[in-house]
């Protein structure tokens, strides 16, 4: 199936976390430590600066702003007057940089960390998963994860799955009554050349995946059956299905992972495709 590929930003630093929100697509814009709005009308907003690299992005049920400060592997949440104050401190869970986050239907937070520093690959160390209850109360979720990236909530809200970009699969969680994970399992296994980062699930139960080596979009079914692929110039790093009717695929891309080029040289790009399925569940 031939589709347009548009881009709609080309000069963000690193995009990551992509939301739709009744007023827009909102996303992190981690090395310019800025959260951002696109709006359909073609401007970008700046939603908040930070000191340092934010990423996961959610909501509380009452419409507070939650994001992840990456490096203080805190949870920040957005009071009414704009200013930010701490919502939770993942310390005693997160033994690296914070990264991605879903926020659940009732508040409940599920953050993932990179487990170790990329920058110094001996120190290699499983993740972590925090659940971050709406009050603020850290536990932990899930262990044993080798670098939990991207998450979704299935619409019924009984089904957590993350990216585990360091295994290449998806894996998927039960949710219990008081938001707690058990009955791990393999959700999908992707292909050899690709690489989990963000993900969004759609309305007939699959999931699009962000691969930044292969430089594409694949959307799995579950038991990892490769359903439809759209290839992108630069790596694919988060996506999201939103718009009006959900029927718009809005994608990160970059050029580079660096830090320091991504924020002398801010080329990442935010771009938009029309699919046939809408998105369906969390975030």
């Amino acid at each position: 199936m031939t589709r347009t590929v548009k881009t709609l930003v080309s000069d963000l630093a690193f995009g990551e976390s992509p939301r739709w929100r009744a007023d827009g697509l909102y996303l992190a814009d981690i090395h310019a430590n800025r959260i951002v709005v696109w709006r359909p009308s073609g401007f970008l907003d700046v939603v908040a600066t930070f000191a340092s690299p934010v990423s996961g992005l959610g909501w509380l049920p009452d419409g507070r702003l939650l994001v992840v400060s990456m490096h203080d592997r805190k949870v920040l949440r957005q009071e009414r007057d704009g200013r930010f104050a701490i919502h939770a401190d993942l310390a005693l869970i997160a033994s690296w940089h914070a990264n991605d986050m879903v926020v659940a239907a009732n508040g409940d937070a599920y953050v993932g960390n990179f487990g170790f520093s990329l920058e110094a690959p001996g120190t290699f160390k499983l993740a972590k998963l925090a659940r971050v209850t709406a009050t603020g109360v850290v536990s932990q979720a899930a262990d044993d994860l080798f670098f939990p990236n991207g998450s979704v909530i299935t619409p019924d809200g009984k089904t957590f799955i993350v990216a585990e970009s360091g295994r290449r699969k998806l894996t998927a969680f039960d949710i219990g009554a008081r938001g707690e994970l058990s009955n791990r399992r393999d959700w999908a296994t992707l292909p050899e050349r690709a690489l989990p980062d963000g993900i969004c699930l759609d309305r007939e139960g699959a999931i699009w995946v962000a691969s930044p080596p292969s430089h594409e979009l694949l959307r799995i079914a579950e038991g990892g059956e490769v359903l439809d692929v759209i290839q992108t110039e630069q790596q694919a790093i988060a996506c999201m299905l939103g718009g009006p009717d959900r029927l718009t695929l809005y994608v990160c891309t970059s050029d580079s992972t660096d830090p320091t080029l991504c924020r002398t040289h801010p080329t990442a790009r935010l771009l938009s495709v029309e699919v046939d399925v809408p998105g369906a569940g969390l975030p």
